[in-house]
């Protein structure tokens, strides 16, 4: 196991620390231990399955779509050219 010193900690964290510890039942350092696993933890789905972006999309799937009218493209794209340049 690792440990970690966090130093210049500033007294109203730590007394916020030790109460929440306190409410938890469990010392500060395990609270400290608990905070860190949370914000490292990857982000699981929801629930059911669905990620954000589609929770999202239903959530104002009622709403509607818009429909836009794309203008007609005059000419093609060109690539660009990466050719060196002789001066």
């Amino acid at each position: 196991m690792a440990s970690l010193t966090i130093r210049n900690l500033d007294d109203a964290t730590k007394a916020q620390l030790r109460l929440q510890a306190a409410h938890h039942g469990r010392s500060m350092e395990e609270e400290a231990r608990t905070i860190l696993r949370q914000a490292v933890a990857p982000q699981p789905e929801s629930a059911d399955g669905r990620g954000l972006g589609r929770r999202i999309q239903e959530h104002f799937a009622a709403l509607g779509g818009v429909e836009l009218d794309l203008p007609v493209r005059a000419s093609m794209a060109e690539a660009a050219g990466f050719a060196e340049q002789k001066e």
